[in-house]
């Protein structure tokens, strides 16, 4: 029997994708092939022998679009694509860019003088996990950190130099020491997916450092893999980042992969096709009378009304929960993938029904990026129950109060707003209340990796993107940020003192906030990007995290740790369902007289102290937040007793105050004073105090 034969008998439509046989044939050699490619009559898989010759066949099978055949016999590590029967090859294979299986699990690029041509790897792998478990980090207790993995570990004086910017590198004890001392629970990786550069960023000498263009939704990015992972070929690429995921579960990490299932690297309609194009275009690609609808910016956006578009994303997020046992996902441009028929965002997507459905991803960590750049793209708070929103609104509100408000009123103008600020503490529920969802689905950020860092925010007014080659025209221009009177680095004292506790005051609000924070790599140790707020293609020292730490990056770290450890001090004496049932928590607000705030004051926007007890009915009451917008010190009455026991909180709340934190310096006095109910105290121009009661 040859193997055509065997393929119109014994192929499958399903699995999508190549995969081996087991037992139909007597032997392991040959794989059933199955690809979905609805716009074409009849398509051949082309694969490479062991003695470096090609061959191809034609995949007999037709069902529903889904081109399938028995093919080989079929090498391990054999590289393999696709092209529809009868057309004329543009070249030989493997030398001229053919069609990429879309469900390839690894993906290599042979260079062919100055043009790079990409090939599906046909990949077996096992890994065994051992004991290892998922650490299922609760919602409540989460903090994520938000990071490259190339850029976190490159400048690592003490990773070894070998494994610096890759998964093992990841993983090295140093690191995982790092990321548990500091307090998160969470790394948040950007794109690993197998991705290429744009063709804009070659001439200019840069490459898509983030990793925004995927071209292998199954694949990995083997460029950050080891040298000897390489060397060994993809299986070992495979099991490196198996091995990290496994490492990081042991010390108790989860791992959030950020994934971009909203356009492919395919671009525009007039570059060439390299696989979705060329299978199924107008199944793939949103389009409107012929012409592509991109709410992407990207040149295309995939059609999520499509339903083998909907099954290939969730294979693809099956295969990284099951296979990679990866604890979560964060959708870049998520509404693109919650567009119907008429490309309209709708919560009740098919896509979002049926990831909540899929029972691989029943215990994974959502998280929607929620907008994109087409109509009605903003989509914040809107996304339904079980997944988590990016909180941008939370983001330009801090922005708005700890940034804007100094420079108004030097300027001659009004402070922030404390209400708005208010409702960020408290859980955003005015975004979140609509959607039946609670402070737990707010991803608190104040930067991210797209925009300014922690340190630029408060150090530049304007972006300096001129090293991307696009004469400083690309990235935001509204970033809301204020570089204290000086563009830029500065020796002045003053500058420098009021820049670091502006940058304080951020952190700050970030991680005592309610919902689930998260922290943008280097932050914690101020890193700059000199004003870059658009770093994607700037894979060097600019976006690479720095390790040196001087007296300011050694103070900003000591008090990142030190407000996580309150923050967790304060979860663990709530109840396990703070804050997530509706009423659970007991936000009681005190103006600076230690009485509660009225409604004028709120309205008042002379208001610029407010003090907030945080706790939850059956909880404890262990955290005083007063915030000091003003720039002048200000008198406070610590909460009147009288206040405290008619509280819903808790009845025997003892009436002292130990001030534990501080934004800035005391007067004098060092954390660890107590004070009595309705004492007076002096809390600092522009700043944050915790007391622990």
């Amino acid at each position: 029997m040859t193997s055509s034969d065997a393929g119109a008998q014994l192929s499958r439509e399903f699995p999508l994708g190549v995969h081996r046989l087991r037992g139909e044939l007597g032997t392991r050699a040959h794989a059933n092939a199955a690809v979905w490619a609805p716009e074409v009559a009849s398509l051949d898989m082309h694969y490479q022998l062991l003695d470096g010759s090609w061959r191809h066949e034609t995949l007999m099978g037709l069902d529903g679009g889904v081109h399938h055949g028995v093919v080989g016999p079929l090498p391990v590590n054999a590289r393999y694509v696709f092209w529809p029967t009868g057309k004329m090859l543009p070249g030989r294979a493997g030398e001229t860019q053919l069609l990429l299986d879309p469900y390839a699990r690894a993906i290599d690029t042979i260079h062919c003088g100055d043009t790079p041509v990409y090939c599906s790897l046909f990949v077996e792998s096992d890994f065994d996990w051992g004991n290892s478990t998922p650490p299922r980090t609760l919602w409540r207790d989460t903090v994520i950190y938000e990071a490259h993995v190339k850029g976190l570990t490159m400048l690592h004086p003490q990773i070894p130099a070998e494994l610096r910017g890759t998964y093992a590198g990841l993983a090295h004890p140093v690191m995982t020491d790092y990321l548990l001392s500091l307090g998160v629970t969470a790394v948040e990786l950007l794109p690993v997916h197998f991705h290429v550069d744009e063709p804009h960023l070659e001439p200019l000498g840069l490459t898509n450092y983030w990793g925004y263009n995927t071209l292998g939704f199954f694949a990995l990015q083997d460029q950050y893999a080891t040298a000897s992972a390489r060397r060994a070929g993809p299986a070992a690429v495979l099991a490196e980042f198996k091995t990290m995921v496994k490492t990081l579960h042991e010390a108790g990490l989860e791992v959030i992969l950020d994934v971009v299932y909203n356009h492919t690297a395919e671009a525009g309609q007039d570059r060439p096709a390299l696989s979705w194009r060329g299978l199924g275009e107008n199944h793939y690609y949103r389009q409107e009378h012929g012409r592509y609808l991109d709410t992407t910016g990207c040149g295309n956006t995939l059609d999520f009304s499509e339903p083998k578009v909907v099954q290939f994303t969730l294979d693809s997020l099956r295969y990284w929960a099951e296979e990679f046992q990866v604890d979560g996902f964060r959708f870049d441009l998520a509404v693109s993938l919650c567009r119907d028929e008429n490309n309209t965002f709708t919560p009740r997507h098919p896509f979002l029904v049926a990831a909540s459905a899929l029972p691989a991803l029943r215990e994974s960590k959502l998280i929607a990026e929620p907008w994109d750049i087409g109509m009605g793209g903003w989509q914040t708070g809107c996304f339904p129950y079980g997944w988590a929103d990016w909180n941008d609104s939370f983001r330009d509100t801090v922005r708005d109060f700890w940034l804007g408000g100094p420079a108004s009123i030097r300027a001659g103008g009004p402070g922030g707003s404390l209400a708005r600020l208010a409702g960020c503490l408290a859980g955003s529920a005015d975004v979140f209340t609509p959607s039946k969802r609670s402070p737990l689905a707010s991803i608190n950020l104040v930067t991210s990796h797209d925009g300014f860092t922690l340190a630029d925010l408060a150090s530049y007014d304007r972006k300096h993107n001129e090293a991307n080659g696009e004469e400083n025209r690309d990235g935001h221009n509204h970033n809301r940020s204020y570089n204290h009177g000086v563009e830029g680095p500065t020796e002045d004292e003053t500058v420098i003192a009021a820049r670091e506790q502006t940058v304080r005051n951020l952190m700050s609000t970030l991680l005592l906030s309610l919902g689930v924070p998260m922290i943008t790599a280097g932050d914690e140790l101020g890193r700059t990007q000199h004003g870059n707020n658009n770093a994607y293609c700037q894979d060097n020292e600019l976006g690479w995290v720095s390790w040196e730490q001087d007296n300011q990056a050694v103070n900003m770290l000591q008090t990142t740790r030190e407000l996580l450890t309150i923050r967790r001090e304060f979860l663990a004496g709530q109840p396990t369902h703070f804050p997530g049932r509706e009423d659970s928590s007991t936000l009681l607000w005190f103006n600076a007289a230690g009485v509660p705030m009225s409604p004028q004051e709120w309205e008042n926007p002379g208001t610029q102290t407010v003090q907030l007890l945080m706790g939850a009915r059956g909880g404890t009451v262990n955290g005083l937040i007063v915030i000091n917008s003003s720039l002048q010190d200000q008198k406070i009455e610590l909460p009147a007793a009288w206040a405290l026991q008619e509280s819903s909180i808790r009845r025997d709340t003892r009436a002292w105050f130990q001030l534990r934190f501080s934004t800035t310096d005391v007067h004098g006095k060092h954390p660890g004073a107590q004070l009595r109910s309705g004492e007076m105290d002096s809390v600092p121009a522009n700043s944050i105090s915790v007391y622990q009661c």
